[in-house]
This record gives C-alpha cells, sequence and structure tokens, in this order.
C-alpha cells in the first residue's frame, strides 16, 4: 500500500510499490477503499499474509488508515526515514525510488 499526495516521496512511494509489484514482489491494493472503510478491502488486507506500507513522510497517513482500520500485519516503510526530503512541486528521481525499493525489500524478508 503506498501513500499518495502531492509531493515527491508521495510519487516515490508509489513508484516504489509498482516496481516492486511489476517484479513480483506483491500486489498493490487501494489504500483509499481502506481509508473509505470499504469492508471487501478491509477484510483483504486483513487475511493478508503481510502488507508492505510505504508512507512518504512524518504525517504517516498510511499507518493511520491501517490503524483505523484495525489492521496490524504490515511492515513498514517511510520515505522521509530514508534521507529523502520532502519537496512540492519536484519530480522523484529514480535512484530515490531505487532506495525505496531496496529499504522495501530488506523490510519484507526481515523476520523481526
Amino acid at each position: 500500500y503506498a501513500y499518495s499526495g502531492g509531493a515527491n516521496v508521495a510519487e516515490i512511494s508509489d513508484k516504489a510499490a509498482r516496481e516492486l509489484m511489476f517484479s513480483g514482489q506483491g500486489t498493490m491494493f487501494c489504500l483509499a477503499g481502506l481509508g473509505a472503510g470499504i469492508a471487501g478491502m478491509i477484510q483483504t488486507a486483513k487475511d493478508a499474509d503481510v502488507n508492505l506500507l510505504i508512507d512518504g513522510c512524518p504525517m504517516d497517513c498510511a499507518k493511520k488508515v491501517f490503524e483505523k482500520a484495525g489492521i496490524t500485519n504490515y511492515r513498514y516503510v517511510k520515505v522521509t526515514d530514508l534521507g529523502i526530503e520532502k519537496v512540492k512541486g519536484v519530480r522523484c528521481t529514480e535512484g530515490q525510488v531505487n532506495v525505496v525499493v531496496a529499504k522495501a525489500k530488506e523490510t519484507l524478508t526481515d523476520r523481526k
């Protein structure tokens, strides 16, 4: 689940999630559907072995959506925790996306 917003870190979150999906590392689902309280979508997330959340910034929007829906089976990556600054009106770089993809893969393989 990728956070989507107006800043570069949102674009990074989305592109990283898509890269993971396209490389066979999982499937993307709709975070907005969870936020809207769509029961079937919430149940799908609860039934998953693990969900990966990629949040853009310290607002923790994706994490808050999961917590509000009572979904606890997730691993978490925050783009700004990786040294990437949140800037509105700036496009992300491939290098930034690669940093997040690498961290996501590490997070998914970490058994903690």
